[in-house]
Protein backbone atom coordinates (compact mmCIF):
# COMPACT_ATOMS: atom_id res chain seq x y z
CA UNK A 1 0.00 0.00 0.00
CA UNK A 2 2.93 2.20 1.00
CA UNK A 3 4.14 1.77 -2.69
CA UNK A 4 1.32 2.39 -4.35
CA UNK A 5 0.45 5.77 -2.84
CA UNK A 6 4.35 6.65 -3.44
CA UNK A 7 3.85 6.17 -6.95
CA UNK A 8 0.72 7.92 -6.99
CA UNK A 9 1.72 10.93 -5.12
CA UNK A 10 4.77 11.54 -7.38
CA UNK A 11 2.85 10.94 -10.26
CA UNK A 12 1.63 14.79 -10.57
CA UNK A 13 5.15 15.83 -10.37
CA UNK A 14 6.31 13.79 -13.25
CA UNK A 15 3.37 14.81 -15.24
CA UNK A 16 3.99 18.42 -13.95
CA UNK A 17 7.49 17.93 -15.90
CA UNK A 18 6.34 16.65 -18.98
CA UNK A 19 3.89 19.22 -19.08
CA UNK A 20 6.77 22.17 -18.52
CA UNK A 21 9.01 20.13 -20.98
CA UNK A 22 6.21 20.70 -24.17
CA UNK A 23 5.44 24.04 -23.56
CA UNK A 24 9.05 24.82 -23.61
CA UNK A 25 8.96 24.32 -27.32
CA UNK A 26 6.14 26.82 -27.58
CA UNK A 27 8.62 29.70 -28.62
CA UNK A 28 10.71 28.09 -31.14
CA UNK A 29 7.71 26.13 -32.78
CA UNK A 30 6.16 30.11 -33.07
CA UNK A 31 8.88 31.11 -34.61
CA UNK A 32 9.29 28.42 -36.97
CA UNK A 33 5.51 28.27 -37.95
CA UNK A 34 6.09 31.98 -39.78
CA UNK A 35 2.48 33.29 -38.80
CA UNK A 36 0.36 35.76 -37.03
CA UNK A 37 -0.13 34.50 -33.35
CA UNK A 38 -4.00 34.86 -33.68
CA UNK A 39 -3.96 32.69 -36.86
CA UNK A 40 -1.32 30.23 -34.89
CA UNK A 41 -3.03 30.06 -32.35
CA UNK A 42 -6.51 29.31 -34.04
CA UNK A 43 -5.12 26.94 -35.71
CA UNK A 44 -3.11 25.25 -33.24
CA UNK A 45 -6.84 24.96 -31.45
CA UNK A 46 -9.26 23.61 -34.26
CA UNK A 47 -6.52 20.37 -35.05
CA UNK A 48 -6.45 19.99 -31.27
CA UNK A 49 -10.08 20.09 -30.69
CA UNK A 50 -10.61 17.88 -34.14
CA UNK A 51 -8.19 15.23 -32.81
CA UNK A 52 -9.67 14.80 -29.76
CA UNK A 53 -13.56 14.82 -30.16
CA UNK A 54 -13.56 11.20 -30.06
CA UNK A 55 -11.71 10.89 -27.23
CA UNK A 56 -13.60 13.96 -25.66
CA UNK A 57 -17.18 11.95 -26.58
CA UNK A 58 -15.78 8.45 -24.55
CA UNK A 59 -14.70 10.37 -21.94
CA UNK A 60 -17.64 12.31 -21.49
CA UNK A 61 -20.06 8.96 -21.72
CA UNK A 62 -17.80 6.82 -19.49
CA UNK A 63 -17.74 9.37 -16.90
CA UNK A 64 -21.43 10.88 -16.88
CA UNK A 65 -22.51 8.36 -13.98
CA UNK A 66 -19.48 9.48 -11.55
CA UNK A 67 -18.94 12.79 -12.56
CA UNK A 68 -21.31 14.04 -14.98
CA UNK A 69 -21.05 17.42 -16.75
CA UNK A 70 -23.20 19.98 -15.45
CA UNK A 71 -24.08 23.26 -17.34
CA UNK A 72 -22.09 25.34 -15.01
CA UNK A 73 -19.02 23.12 -14.99
CA UNK A 74 -18.62 22.93 -18.61
CA UNK A 75 -19.06 27.26 -19.24
CA UNK A 76 -16.02 27.67 -16.38
CA UNK A 77 -14.16 25.49 -18.47
CA UNK A 78 -15.26 27.75 -21.73
CA UNK A 79 -14.73 30.78 -20.30
CA UNK A 80 -11.53 29.38 -19.10
CA UNK A 81 -10.77 28.89 -22.82
CA UNK A 82 -11.92 32.21 -23.71
CA UNK A 83 -9.52 34.01 -21.39
CA UNK A 84 -6.88 31.57 -22.94
CA UNK A 85 -7.73 32.62 -25.87
CA UNK A 86 -6.92 36.67 -24.97
CA UNK A 87 -3.27 35.59 -23.22
CA UNK A 88 -2.40 33.56 -26.77
CA UNK A 89 -3.64 36.69 -29.24
CA UNK A 90 -1.54 39.09 -26.66
CA UNK A 91 1.92 37.71 -25.67
CA UNK A 92 1.76 36.67 -29.55
CA UNK A 93 1.11 40.07 -30.43
CA UNK A 94 2.99 41.79 -28.06
CA UNK A 95 5.90 39.45 -29.27
CA UNK A 96 5.97 40.70 -32.36
CA UNK A 97 6.56 44.86 -31.22
CA UNK A 98 8.90 44.09 -28.33
CA UNK A 99 11.73 42.19 -27.11
CA UNK A 100 11.20 38.70 -26.47
CA UNK A 101 12.93 39.15 -23.57
CA UNK A 102 10.39 41.29 -21.82
CA UNK A 103 7.18 40.40 -23.43
CA UNK A 104 8.54 36.53 -21.81
CA UNK A 105 9.13 38.14 -18.36
CA UNK A 106 6.34 40.23 -18.22
CA UNK A 107 3.49 37.12 -19.28
CA UNK A 108 5.48 34.95 -16.67
CA UNK A 109 4.44 37.71 -14.21
CA UNK A 110 1.45 35.27 -13.36
CA UNK A 111 3.45 33.30 -11.10
CA UNK A 112 2.88 36.40 -8.79
CA UNK A 113 -0.81 37.26 -9.71
CA UNK A 114 -1.82 33.27 -9.36
CA UNK A 115 -0.77 32.98 -5.66
CA UNK A 116 -2.02 36.33 -4.75
CA UNK A 117 -5.13 35.90 -6.42
CA UNK A 118 -5.30 32.41 -4.63
CA UNK A 119 -4.81 33.86 -1.01
CA UNK A 120 -7.21 37.22 -1.62
CA UNK A 121 -9.96 35.33 -3.38
CA UNK A 122 -10.00 31.44 -1.62
CA UNK A 123 -7.75 31.98 1.52
CA UNK A 124 -4.84 29.85 -0.23
CA UNK A 125 -2.03 30.77 2.34
CA UNK A 126 1.33 29.55 1.50
CA UNK A 127 4.73 29.46 3.63
CA UNK A 128 7.48 32.26 3.96
CA UNK A 129 9.07 29.45 1.98
CA UNK A 130 7.10 29.47 -1.27
CA UNK A 131 7.83 33.85 -1.54
CA UNK A 132 11.24 33.13 -0.72
CA UNK A 133 11.37 30.23 -3.65
CA UNK A 134 9.38 32.29 -6.27
CA UNK A 135 11.07 35.19 -5.27
CA UNK A 136 14.87 33.72 -6.53
CA UNK A 137 13.38 31.80 -8.93
CA UNK A 138 12.10 35.26 -10.85
CA UNK A 139 15.55 36.66 -9.80
CA UNK A 140 17.04 33.35 -12.09
CA UNK A 141 14.70 34.46 -15.01
CA UNK A 142 15.70 38.03 -15.10
CA UNK A 143 19.38 37.06 -15.32
CA UNK A 144 18.44 34.29 -18.20
CA UNK A 145 16.54 37.14 -20.23
CA UNK A 146 18.72 40.24 -18.63
CA UNK A 147 20.48 40.86 -21.93
CA UNK A 148 17.60 41.01 -24.49
CA UNK A 149 15.33 43.37 -21.42
CA UNK A 150 18.51 45.96 -21.35
CA UNK A 151 18.70 46.27 -24.81
CA UNK A 152 15.07 47.13 -24.93
CA UNK A 153 14.64 49.05 -21.55
CA UNK A 154 11.82 51.50 -22.17
CA UNK A 155 8.09 49.87 -21.89
CA UNK A 156 5.54 50.83 -24.85
CA UNK A 157 2.58 48.82 -26.34
CA UNK A 158 4.52 45.12 -26.66
CA UNK A 159 4.90 45.02 -22.86
CA UNK A 160 1.76 46.56 -22.13
CA UNK A 161 0.31 42.96 -23.83
CA UNK A 162 2.86 41.02 -22.63
CA UNK A 163 1.62 42.11 -18.98
CA UNK A 164 -1.96 41.93 -20.14
CA UNK A 165 -1.27 38.61 -21.22
CA UNK A 166 0.07 37.02 -17.62
CA UNK A 167 -3.56 38.50 -16.36
CA UNK A 168 -5.56 36.75 -18.95
CA UNK A 169 -3.22 33.42 -18.28
CA UNK A 170 -3.72 33.95 -14.26
CA UNK A 171 -7.92 34.08 -14.72
CA UNK A 172 -7.54 30.83 -17.16
CA UNK A 173 -5.24 28.97 -14.51
CA UNK A 174 -7.42 30.03 -11.48
CA UNK A 175 -10.77 29.00 -13.51
CA UNK A 176 -9.53 25.79 -14.80
CA UNK A 177 -8.39 24.80 -11.37
CA UNK A 178 -12.10 25.18 -10.10
CA UNK A 179 -13.18 23.37 -13.37
CA UNK A 180 -11.27 20.11 -12.88
CA UNK A 181 -13.13 19.93 -9.52
CA UNK A 182 -16.34 19.09 -11.30
CA UNK A 183 -14.70 17.43 -14.58
CA UNK A 184 -12.20 15.03 -15.79
CA UNK A 185 -8.99 16.05 -17.39
CA UNK A 186 -9.83 15.28 -20.98
CA UNK A 187 -13.78 17.23 -20.51
CA UNK A 188 -12.08 20.49 -19.56
CA UNK A 189 -9.30 20.34 -21.51
CA UNK A 190 -11.26 19.59 -24.53
CA UNK A 191 -13.92 22.91 -23.86
CA UNK A 192 -10.93 24.97 -23.13
CA UNK A 193 -9.82 24.20 -26.44
CA UNK A 194 -12.81 24.42 -28.05
CA UNK A 195 -13.80 27.71 -26.43
CA UNK A 196 -10.16 28.97 -27.44
CA UNK A 197 -10.34 27.96 -31.13
CA UNK A 198 -14.00 30.31 -31.66
CA UNK A 199 -12.04 32.84 -29.42
CA UNK A 200 -9.48 33.02 -31.81
CA UNK A 201 -11.15 32.56 -34.98
CA UNK A 202 -13.03 36.05 -34.03
CA UNK A 203 -10.31 37.63 -32.93
CA UNK A 204 -8.12 36.68 -36.26
CA UNK A 205 -11.56 37.84 -38.76
CA UNK A 206 -11.73 40.89 -36.32
CA UNK A 207 -7.93 42.16 -36.93
CA UNK A 208 -8.48 40.95 -41.10
CA UNK A 209 -5.55 38.03 -40.81
CA UNK A 210 -5.51 36.06 -43.69
CA UNK A 211 -6.22 32.28 -42.81
CA UNK A 212 -5.21 30.35 -46.13
CA UNK A 213 -1.90 31.30 -48.15
CA UNK A 214 0.69 29.77 -45.96
CA UNK A 215 3.35 27.70 -46.52
CA UNK A 216 2.86 23.77 -46.06
CA UNK A 217 5.95 24.25 -44.08
CA UNK A 218 3.30 26.71 -41.63
CA UNK A 219 0.52 23.90 -42.03
CA UNK A 220 2.97 21.29 -40.82
CA UNK A 221 4.04 23.56 -37.86
CA UNK A 222 0.49 23.97 -36.89
CA UNK A 223 -0.26 20.09 -36.04
CA UNK A 224 3.14 19.75 -34.33
CA UNK A 225 2.15 22.60 -32.21
CA UNK A 226 -1.48 21.27 -31.51
CA UNK A 227 0.33 17.82 -30.79
CA UNK A 228 3.44 18.89 -28.83
CA UNK A 229 1.49 22.45 -27.08
CA UNK A 230 -1.90 21.92 -26.70
CA UNK A 231 -2.43 18.34 -26.12
CA UNK A 232 0.69 16.69 -24.75
CA UNK A 233 1.11 20.36 -22.63
CA UNK A 234 -2.13 21.95 -21.41
CA UNK A 235 -4.05 18.73 -21.46
CA UNK A 236 -0.86 17.68 -19.19
CA UNK A 237 -1.42 20.46 -17.10
CA UNK A 238 -5.12 19.76 -16.09
CA UNK A 239 -4.85 16.57 -15.22
CA UNK A 240 -1.93 18.03 -12.71
CA UNK A 241 -4.87 21.21 -12.07
CA UNK A 242 -6.51 18.04 -10.21
CA UNK A 243 -3.54 17.24 -7.72
CA UNK A 244 -1.41 20.59 -7.42
CA UNK A 245 -2.77 23.81 -6.65
CA UNK A 246 -2.26 26.41 -9.01
CA UNK A 247 0.22 28.68 -7.59
CA UNK A 248 2.47 25.58 -7.43
CA UNK A 249 2.22 25.07 -10.60
CA UNK A 250 2.02 28.14 -12.22
CA UNK A 251 5.20 29.00 -10.33
CA UNK A 252 6.88 25.69 -11.42
CA UNK A 253 6.51 27.67 -15.43
CA UNK A 254 9.15 29.22 -14.56
CA UNK A 255 11.33 26.40 -15.81
CA UNK A 256 10.03 26.96 -19.11
CA UNK A 257 12.73 30.09 -20.13
CA UNK A 258 15.70 27.53 -18.97
CA UNK A 259 14.32 24.42 -21.18
CA UNK A 260 13.46 26.77 -23.75
CA UNK A 261 17.16 28.11 -24.25
CA UNK A 262 18.59 24.43 -23.85
CA UNK A 263 16.65 23.37 -26.73
CA UNK A 264 17.36 26.68 -28.35
CA UNK A 265 21.40 25.51 -28.94
CA UNK A 266 20.32 22.39 -31.54
CA UNK A 267 17.06 23.90 -32.80
CA UNK A 268 17.84 27.63 -33.51
CA UNK A 269 22.21 27.65 -33.47
CA UNK A 270 21.80 29.36 -29.89
CA UNK A 271 23.99 29.81 -27.19
CA UNK A 272 24.45 29.43 -23.35
CA UNK A 273 26.93 31.51 -21.68
CA UNK A 274 27.63 31.80 -18.04
CA UNK A 275 25.40 34.41 -16.93
CA UNK A 276 22.30 32.33 -18.78
CA UNK A 277 23.64 29.08 -16.45
CA UNK A 278 23.42 31.10 -13.50
CA UNK A 279 20.08 32.18 -14.06
CA UNK A 280 18.96 28.33 -15.02
CA UNK A 281 20.51 27.59 -11.63
CA UNK A 282 18.95 30.34 -9.51
CA UNK A 283 15.88 29.02 -10.87
CA UNK A 284 15.80 25.46 -10.29
CA UNK A 285 16.77 26.46 -6.92
CA UNK A 286 14.10 28.72 -6.53
CA UNK A 287 11.72 25.79 -7.72
CA UNK A 288 12.96 23.32 -5.69
CA UNK A 289 12.25 25.66 -2.55
CA UNK A 290 9.13 26.41 -3.21
CA UNK A 291 7.94 22.57 -3.96
CA UNK A 292 10.04 21.85 -0.46
CA UNK A 293 7.55 24.22 1.29
CA UNK A 294 4.58 22.60 -0.05
CA UNK A 295 5.64 19.29 0.98
CA UNK A 296 6.57 20.71 4.52
CA UNK A 297 2.81 21.98 4.50
CA UNK A 298 0.99 18.95 3.63
CA UNK A 299 3.53 17.48 6.43
CA UNK A 300 2.56 19.63 9.10
CA UNK A 301 -1.02 19.27 8.14
CA UNK A 302 -1.01 15.43 8.01
CA UNK A 303 0.87 15.78 12.01
CA UNK A 304 -2.05 18.49 13.05
CA UNK A 305 -4.74 15.79 11.78
CA UNK A 306 -3.08 13.15 13.21
CA UNK A 307 -2.18 15.16 16.87
CA UNK A 308 -6.32 15.77 17.12
CA UNK A 309 -7.43 12.74 16.08
CA UNK A 310 -5.09 10.70 18.76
Amino acid sequence: MQKARAKISWLPYAVLIFSIVALSMSAILVRFANAPGPVNGFYRTLTATTLMVIPFAIQSKRSSQTRPVTLRAAAMAAMAGFFFAINLAAWNTGALMTAAANVTLLGNTSVIWVPLAGLLLFNERLRVEFWIGLAVALVGAIIILGQDLLSHADLGLGDALGLFASVAYTVYILMMERARTKLSALVAWWFSTAASCVTLLAITLMLRQPLSGYEIYSYVIFVVMALVIQISGFLSMNFVLGFLPASLISTSMLLQPVLTAIFAVPMLGQGIGMVQALGSVLVLGGLIIVHLSRNRSIRLKTDRTRSTAD
